[in-house]
């Protein structure tokens, strides 16, 4: 069970902090309920019923697995998947999972990907870009959070350890 003052990752939202943590009624239901709003919107209020488990809900990762995840990018990702629709099926199926190793494999196999497409002039694919966009969005700011520094420094130090590692690949 999560406190007041955590931070979270929430499926739909990204991070996001916990408010307050009360009981609500719903049509005559009364229940226990957290309330949050993600860091990037102050103003969105989220109630999520605190035995909901069709929502995932995620505490933040450490510095020792953040500092991990970081150096998890000097390596290969996942296999590639020629076929654009079972790619995106896939892989979005394994980000919803939220098991950060397994979304950091994603998040580096579609970083060298774009990277490489577009190394050659061509356009990286619209749904692949909106995937990625969306995973870096929450890997990248948990990763800040934990290590104490900022979503550039982050994405920064990434890109270099693919380009360094690539380097006669891209």
């Amino acid at each position: 069970m999560f406190k007041v003052g955590d931070l979270i990752i929430y499926s739909g939202q990204g991070i996001c902090r916990i408010d307050e943590i009360c009981e609500k009624t719903y049509l005559g239901c009364t229940r226990s309920y957290y309330v949050l709003h993600p860091i990037e919107n102050c103003d969105l209020e989220i109630s999520i019923p605190i035995d909901n488990d069709k929502v995932i809900m995620l505490q933040l990762i450490d510095k020792d697995k953040a500092e991990e995840i970081i150096e998890s990018f000097k390596l290969p990702g996942i296999d590639w998947i020629d076929k654009a629709n079972q790619r995106v099926y896939r892989y979005s199926s394994i980000v919803k999972t939220g098991d950060r190793k397994e979304v950091s494999m994603i998040t580096n196999t579609l970083m060298r990907e774009k990277i490489k497409i577009e190394n050659v002039g061509k356009k990286f694919d619209e749904r692949d870009r909106k995937l990625l966009s969306y995973i870096q969005n929450i890997l990248f700011a948990e990763l800040a959070i934990s290590l104490n520094t900022t979503f550039e420094a982050i994405h920064e130090k990434i890109i270099e350890y693919i380009r360094e590692n690539d380097i006669e690949k891209l």
